[in-house]
């Protein structure tokens, strides 16, 4: 059952002057206006598209991409206010109302907010949501497994570290001795999940996976490249000297180093690392 709010791929049924029709099954024939087709039409060809509802309720098509879909989560630009609220960006020729009742704050023409896109029951059209915490619910089952990869929307601090949104979800956290670069409210991050607590709550990681593990490898064996073949770092060396030198946690180092320990790159001594001849 397709509905408004989502891409989907839709075929041609009639060409028109204005554009065409396309087939959106339970939502009937879907007007795509002719300045989003980016060649001729053919009837049965199929064109990927956005519907949403126009103005006057007809649902129409765009080959615009949005910046977000129905049920998502995106740092989004306030471009309009009016009597019933603000208008926000999404990227298409039609702009979303965030009602003042869905508004966690004032919202301010020019400055962006993390909204949730719903759809409203009561007209069925696109809206926005600034209140968060009021649809992603903490409570509800989830299938995340560790080291698992996911992607991250930034949604503030706490006195552990970063809270972030994970797959359009739910909560989880990235500990703040365990983040080595800037990051900001509102933005996206791909990620992993470190750990999955008994209480099915997440912690978060920016660290794992095989690309991360090259990348900190490649880090070790450039640090011994550039300073002789010895690194002055161990098991013993604290969290914040391996960062400075580094700028990974303690645990990613301890795996980098034994990952090439094992591979006889390196040797692993009290006072540090040295580099095989």
């Amino acid at each position: 059952m397709l509905t408004i709010g989502r891409i989907y791929t839709l075929n041609i049924v009639e060409i028109r002057n204005s554009g065409v029709l396309l087939d959106a099954q339970n939502l009937g024939e879907v007007h795509l206006p002719r300045k989003y087709l980016q060649e001729e039409p053919v009837i049965g060809n199929s064109v990927e598209v956005f519907l949403y509802q126009a103005s006057d309720d007809v649902v129409i098509a765009t080959t615009e991409k949005p910046l977000c879909q129905l049920g998502d989560y995106a740092f989004l630009r306030v471009v309009d206010n009016s009597k019933i609220g603000a208008f926000v960006d999404i990227g298409i020729d039609k702009d979303v109302l965030v009602p003042f009742s869905e508004q966690h704050r004032p919202m301010e023409v020019g400055r962006s907010y993390i909204v949730h896109l719903y759809l409203d029951v009561k007209d069925q059209r696109i809206t926005g949501s600034s209140k968060i915490d009021k649809f992603l619910d903490d409570e509800r089952p989830h299938d995340f497994k560790n080291n698992q990869p996911v992607s991250m929307l930034i949604g503030g601090t706490t006195d552990l570290g970063f809270k972030a949104i994970v797959d359009n979800s739910h909560w989880g956290v990235l500990y703040k001795n365990e983040v080595f670069e800037q990051l900001s409210f509102g933005q996206t991050k791909s990620g992993f999940i470190k750990s999955v607590r008994p209480d099915g709550r997440l912690d978060l990681s920016l660290q794992g996976g095989k690309q991360t593990r090259d990348k900190y490898s490649q880090q070790v064996l450039d640090y011994l490249n550039k300073y002789g073949g010895f690194l002055p770092l161990h098991d013993k060396s604290s969290p914040a000297d391996i960062s400075r030198l580094l700028s990974m946690s303690k645990g990613a180092f301890k795996k980098t180093i034994g990952g090439l320990y094992k591979q006889r790159v390196i040797t692993i001594a009290k006072d540090g690392v040295r580099l095989v001849k």
